[in-house]
């Protein structure tokens, strides 16, 4: 971005921004709600943060590429445990999150809030 120096920076955070679905641009192209990342006095990269709608999308996508095969797959077991992750990272509190979560898992959102739900009265 800034530099050929700068590159093993850049590779060390470009895991984390894929992860959460940010997108690494240079500095000088950085906007407000950007995130400019400074080494040794200077901008580097900047990222760019996904909206959190699109955060639960990507951390779904993720999910499936961990247990190899779609959500709507998994057993009533891993359903309920991928509820309180889902949970446990906030994904509850984006709109339209547990009709997308049910989406995902191929249940009703009477489901996911059952799934939720028992775990509070355990």
């Amino acid at each position: 971005m800034s530099g050929s120096g700068d590159e093993p920076f850049i590779m060390a955070v470009k895991p984390l921004v894929d992860a959460m679905g940010g997108e690494m641009l240079p500095p000088d192209q950085a906007g407000p709600d950007d995130v400019v990342l400074v080494w040794e006095g200077a901008g580097v990269v900047a990222v760019r943060l996904p909206q959190l709608a699109d955060s639960l999308d990507h951390i779904l996508a993720a999910m499936e590429r961990k247990h190899g095969r779609s959500l709507a797959e998994l057993d009533r077991k891993a359903k309920q445990e991928l509820v309180r992750a889902l949970e446990a990272r906030g994904a509850f509190a984006v709109r339209h999150g547990v009709e997308t979560v049910a989406s995902a898992l191929g249940v009703s959102r009477f489901t996911v809030y059952n799934y939720l739900n028992r775990e509070k009265g355990a």
